[in-house]
This record gives structure tokens, sequence and C-alpha cells, in this order.
């Protein structure tokens, strides 16, 4: 007889995937059941949709009415190798498209539909029926990489480490060298103008002009390897959040080379760090077992704006190239429970299949053409920008979390990144 005590009971909803629309205003969420849409600026329930069974990956096509939809988890509501564009106004399939291999990501606009395969990406043009306009080739992509703007789209390179840059009306391709080790992370700035990259490695962020592919900035996350979870800019392309499973969130300044004067990056003679110490205020939209959250502490390594962290030690000459690298101007803690898989005992694969572009997750294996989306460690981090200083961190699983972080002055001039608030966004208001 089996006594062991189910991790999962059978009523449970679990979160298997999320992701941010084009402008960030709603986030969706693939359940094992369905899928939800929530307004991200208040984290309140716009659309629910129950099917009874598993919907692996979500993605929402601006704020049309069109949602793109692969099926996952234990009881998946469609083939693993077939995308459906699912019209919510009509609740019914618009569109279907299939492919010889389980797909892993999708990007929507209203022109173009990507589909992402493990070794390929599908541009199809957005039409009834839709009409494939050109296939790449990748390295590996299990996590399904790739970001679409309206000019370009991006994803992994046939090489290990590049990153493919398609102009999308003329469809010349560039081929950017972006690291030596797979690409983890890829994300483009809202205006498209700017990419950030990142490699398995983890503890480096390049970011090159679209315009021309060079590289204009070079960010460390840190010295120890880490997994990335997310990247993205804020609407103006000034500033980029990170996320990884060391459970902090870091927000670098970036050049944009059409806003020269729009960033900050602050000589390394600046005054040595101190805590950043600002009172928060109440956090728009929270309620129910949302709370406000108290002032994060910057940990004392980022409130000289990313530069000097080691003073004196990054003038000695043949020093390291760490002690001269520019790192992020805050931090802040963000939650990353420790998720059981929701497969239960048994399951191998302990990565994580991401829904923002740039997604990626928990885990360090990486997941086979076998695996079924949302079998596997639910993605945590997932990054929006609702505003130029505000931003959300998401997570999925079953305790899935909304937070809420705004980037604000002290009164000392140092900027600092505090959370305002959170919620357990499946238990309602």
């Amino acid at each position: 007889m089996n006594t062991r005590t189910p991790l999962e009971s059978p009523s449970s909803t679990v979160v298997l995937s999320i992701s941010f629309n084009d402008d960030c205003s709603c986030f969706a969420v693939g359940l094992n059941t369905g899928f939800c849409i929530f307004h991200a600026e208040t984290c309140a329930l716009r659309t629910t949709r129950d099917f009874n069974a598993g919907v692996g990956l979500v993605q929402m096509m601006g704020k049309a009415n069109y949602v793109g939809l692969v099926g996952g988890g234990r009881q998946p509501k469609f083939a693993a190798n077939k995308l459906i564009i699912w019209d919510d106004h009509k609740s019914k399939a618009a569109l279907e498209i299939s492919a010889l291999t389980p797909v892993r990501g999708v990007q929507l606009s209203k022109e173009h539909i990507a589909v992402v395969l493990q070794n390929s990406v599908r541009v199809y043009k957005f039409a009834k029926p839709p009409n494939l306009l050109s296939a790449y080739e990748t390295a590996n992509n299990p996590w399904g990489l790739c970001c679409l703007s309206p000019k370009r789209l991006a994803f992994p390179g046939r090489m290990t480490g590049h990153v493919q840059l398609v102009e999308i009306a003329t469809g010349n391709v560039s081929i950017i060298p972006a690291h030596t080790s797979a690409v983890k992370a890829v994300q483009l700035s809202p205006d498209g103008e700017l990419l950030a990259t990142a490699s398995e490695t983890g503890t480096l962020i390049r970011i090159f002009s679209t315009a021309n592919c060079a590289r204009l900035a070079e960010l460390r996350r840190g010295i120890d390897p880490a997994t990335i979870f997310s990247l993205a800019f804020n609407p103006p392309g000034t500033m980029l959040a990170c996320t990884s499973d060391k459970s902090t969130l870091h927000i670098f300044d970036v050049p944009h080379p059409k806003r020269p004067g729009g960033t900050r990056h602050p000589s390394s003679s600046s005054p040595p760090p101190q805590p950043y110490s600002n009172s928060p205020s109440p956090a728009a939209g929270v309620a129910g077992n949302g709370i406000p959250g108290p002032a994060e502490p910057n940990n004392g390594n980022n409130a000289n704006d990313g530069r000097g962290k080691w003073g004196i030690l990054a003038k000695i000459p043949l020093m390291p190239r760490v002690f001269s690298d520019v790192y992020s101007f805050a931090s802040a803690p963000f939650e990353v429970d420790d998720d059981d898989d929701p497969t239960g005992p048994g399951n191998s694969s302990s990565s994580v299949t991401g829904g923002n572009g740039g997604g990626g997750g928990v885990g360090g294996l990486p997941m086979t053409e076998s695996t079924t989306l949302g079998t596997s460690r639910p993605p945590k981090g997932v990054i929006g920008w609702v505003g130029e200083n505000v931003l959300l961190v998401v997570g999925a699983g079953r305790d899935a979390r909304w937070e809420r972080f705004v980037v604000r002055e002290g009164a000392d001039g140092r900027r600092g990144v505090v959370r305002e608030g959170w919620r357990r966004y499946l238990a309602g208001p």
C-alpha cells in the first residue's frame, strides 16, 4: 500500500509559466487548470479561463484578445508540438501551428508569430492560415529564448554563445558573438535599440547596440556563477533589471545610443557606500494578503551607482578586472520559494522554461526535447517594468507571488531600490 503523503492535491492550482505583454500593462500565467491574465500595476484579475487541463506556456499579443497557448503540466490541454492562438473574445482557438518537435517559446505581434523550437525559430505572418516567412537554425535552446520588438527579433545563434539579430522588414541577419558559453537570457529594449545578453555562467551581462551590433557596456552581476532568471529594460531603455537564483534583484544604468544624457555613470571617486534607508509608501493596489514591505538595504555594495565598489583597489595596476567592473547601483532581495517539482517525486529534470522572452528558470540541468512544459521547476523572478522607475517581480509555483519595487533617490542623492508591497496573486483580493 502506498502510504506516502501526496505533494500536490488534485484540486490545488499551480502556476506553470509567466509572461508580460509588450508594454507590461498585464501579465499572463499558465496554470495546471487553464490560464489567467492580471493587470500588472494592481495585480487585479482581468481574465480567467478554466480548461481543467494544463497550459505550460502563455503569451499575450499586446492588449489584444489573442493569446498564444502551448499545453503543459501533467495533463496538457494541447499537444506539446502545437501552438494555439486563442481568441479570448470568442473563447475558442483562432489559429493553430503544428511543428515536428515540442514548442519551447512564442512571441507575438500584430503582424508576426515567432515559434521557438529546440533548435530553430520559425517566423510566420499573422494570418489565417499562418504563412511561414522564414526559419532560422539555432544552437540547443531548451528555454525557448527569443524576444521580439516591432523592428527586430533576437534569439540564440547556431554557435554556442552567439546571438542572431534579425531585421524583420528586410530579413537581414547579424551574428553577435556575445559569450563563450551558452546564452541563458536575451532581451531587447522597448524601442529595439538595445540588446542585453547573459550566459549560463551568469556573472556578466553585455549590452549591444542593435543598429551596428557594437558592444556598449559590460555589467557585472557578481563574481559567483548564477542562473539568470530574467532581464528587462525600463521603458526609456536607461536602466536594466536582472534577477537570478541568488534571490537578488539588481538594477544597472545602461548607456543608450539615442539618449547620451539620460544615464547616470558617476565617477569612481564617489563617496563610500551607505545603506539606503528611505521609507516606502504603500503600493498601489496592494490588498488582501499583500502588505507594504520595509525599505530594503542595498547591501552596501551599490550605493556608489555601480562604480567604485572596491574603492582604491580598483585603481591599483594589474588587479583582476572584477575590481574595476561596473556593478549594479542598487539591489534588493526578492522571494524565491523552494517549490517542489510540479510533477512530484521522480522528476529528473530541474530546469524551467521561462515565459518572458529572456525567461530562463530555476535549476541547472537543461531540458530535453521530451520534457513537457510545466513539469520542471516553476519560473521565478520574471521582471516587468510598469514605469520608468517602477518594476514588478513575479514568480510561479504553488506560492505564486507578485512583488512591486521602486527605484528612488535618498536624501543623500544616492539611488536605491525598495520593495513597496507584495501579494500571493492566486489567493485573490
